[in-house]
């Protein structure tokens, strides 16, 4: 399996919205966050990377070591800190995103505090500016990817937006997540919802189950198993990510012209990685340093080929293999946290028995 394209999934393993079942942490290193002032200890998914030389440099310049700890998937992640915020796993947080936000706000897991860099953050990202109780990280999209070669070889056009995926020449075609067990399974009900409205979705569903569209648990399965342009697989479109035409070249020595896969642009919905402080944190200074280290440029510029999503920051550039692989979106689906907390649960049931 494509090393590059595991880490661009992300958290493509929710399971459960939320409500899952709780996933045992893992620590990357020993020590411990609070007796040792000298230690800030990260709460974060399995999916958080970063270089080993960008890591020491932080602990050069400000004198603290980072201690690890991981919580299984994004949800697994939120769901034990909300368990334990009267006693804090560690000092802060990475990996809530906006599918997630309102939920961890909601129960109070972080201290207001505004990182440096913040200036250099566009809003659109800043799902909570007023407070400041979380720092938007990074980002990315759930998108439709397409297989280049077999467009080609059938003289059709791929398709661009949600409307295209309903249509006759593309029956049959399509392999999507589980939204009840997967991330970008729930990302794209949502950039549907988003699209069509709280109601228009189930009609739009219907229409994509009648067109034959295939439901796996989740992102390997779809990709590896089911996709053509990512394994053994028939199926020449899938949910996935932007990021995921770059990450499939990554490990090439001999660069194609294009990525072998493609991105329906008009088939994305946008996810925002935030961190914060973790409310009640033993280490309040070191905590706020890392804080200010995640939205740093150093940090900032190593976010795409660590993690292959984007920098929250607008004044980081990103690297050839992004700029010549990867495509910009321009206008992806979105919808608020607090719509997403309201409507999550019910829509993934309606979906659960539209589809399944």
């Amino acid at each position: 399996m494509n090393s590059h394209l595991r880490r661009a999934i992300g958290t493509a393993l929710l399971g459960s919205l939320g409500l899952i079942a709780l996933a045992g942490c893992g620590e990357d290193s020993g020590g411990s966050g609070g007796a040792d002032s000298k230690t800030v200890t990260l709460v974060s998914h399995n999916s958080f990377a970063v270089s080993k030389a960008v890591l020491a440099e932080f602990t050069e310049k400000t004198g603290y070591k980072v201690r690890r700890q991981t919580g299984g998937d994004a949800g697994s992640a939120v769901n034990q800190a909300i368990l334990s915020k009267d006693h804090p796993q560690g000092d802060v947080f990475f990996g809530v995103d906006n599918t997630l936000l309102s939920r961890a706000l909601d129960h109070d897991l972080f201290t207001p505090y505004r990182a440096k860099g913040l200036d250099k953050v566009p809003a659109e990202f800043q799902l909570d500016a007023g407070e400041h109780r979380v720092t938007p990280v990074d980002y990315g999209d759930i998108c439709v990817n397409y297989d280049r070669a077999y467009f080609a070889e059938k003289k059709l056009a791929p398709p661009r937006t949600f409307a295209d995926l309903i249509k006759p020449a593309y029956k049959n075609l399509l392999v999507t997540e589980n939204a009840a067990t997967s991330s970008p399974g729930l990302g794209f009900l949502l950039g549907t919802a988003a699209r069509y409205g709280d109601e228009g979705w189930k009609g739009y569903w219907k229409k994509l189950r009648a067109n034959g569209v295939e439901v796996v648990d989740g992102w390997e399965q779809a990709y590896f198993d089911r996709f053509s342009g990512g394994g053994k697989g028939d199926k020449p479109l899938v949910v996935s990510y932007a990021s995921s035409p770059p990450a499939g070249v990554a490990d090439l020595k001999t660069k194609p012209a294009k990525a072998p896969t493609g991105v329906a642009t008009g088939t994305c919905f946008r996810q925002v990685e935030f961190a914060g402080l973790l409310k009640g944190a033993s280490n309040t200074k070191g905590g706020k340093a890392l804080l200010d280290f995640l939205l740093s440029k150093r940090f900032q510029a190593d976010v795409p080929l660590s993690m292959y999503v984007n920098p929250a920051r607008e004044d980081v550039k990103l690297p050839e293999l992004f700029t010549r692989y990867g495509v910009e979106i321009a206008d992806p689906a979105t919808l608020s946290p607090q719509k997403i907390s309201k409507n999550r649960e019910p829509w993934v049931k309606a979906w659960s028995s539209l589809v399944l």
